[in-house]
């Protein structure tokens, strides 16, 4: 019953401890506060339920967490290319923004313009030109690693300026 209690003891100071830590590295990593909350919360469910194969000493926990969000942020890009919804999700919010009127329309121009050129450029590239990363990688000189992520950085920084000017959803 008292390693029972340690087990407990222990899987609550790493949650305090280092929550906010687990957190910043998958929001990082993320579209969004709410997809981060989520991957953070199962970060600590999984640690949670494999507290027994954990060996205090072997390595410090907040690595431990750490190897357990990249898992985590694996396993959520693999699920996410297997249903492709984001560039979807864009288009109907494209194709909804004309009955939003011509504020929406301006504050997207500004919203895209405030992007740095790169980010801009792919932005731009993929969604009105439809190119793929493939495509924008032999474009612009950059892997196709490095396309995707100004796509993702320069969408979440436009849904961010969006949400600044007051259009939602």
């Amino acid at each position: 019953m008292a390693e029972i209690e340690v087990v407990r003891s222990l899987a609550e100071k790493a949650f305090r401890d280092h929550y906010d830590q687990v957190f910043r590295f998958v929001r990082k990593q993320t579209a969004s506060d709410e997809d981060a909350e989520d991957i953070a919360q199962m970060v600590f469910a999984d640690a949670a339920a494999r507290l027994d194969d954990f060996k205090p000493g072997s390595s410090p926990v907040l690595a431990w967490l750490y190897t357990v969000a990249q898992r985590r942020l694996i396993d959520e890009a693999r699920r996410r290319k297997r249903r492709p919804q984001e560039v979807a999700a864009v288009h109907e919010s494209a194709a909804g923004a004309a009955s939003y009127g011509i504020g929406v329309a301006s504050a997207l121009r500004v919203a895209l313009e405030s992007l740095p050129a790169r980010q801009r450029e792919v932005v731009l590239w993929r969604l009105v030109e439809g190119l793929s990363f493939a495509e924008i990688a032999r474009r612009s000189g950059a892997s196709e690693g490095a396309c995707k992520m100004l796509f993702r950085r320069g969408i979440a920084n436009v849904r961010d300026q969006l949400r600044k000017e007051g259009v939602r959803e």
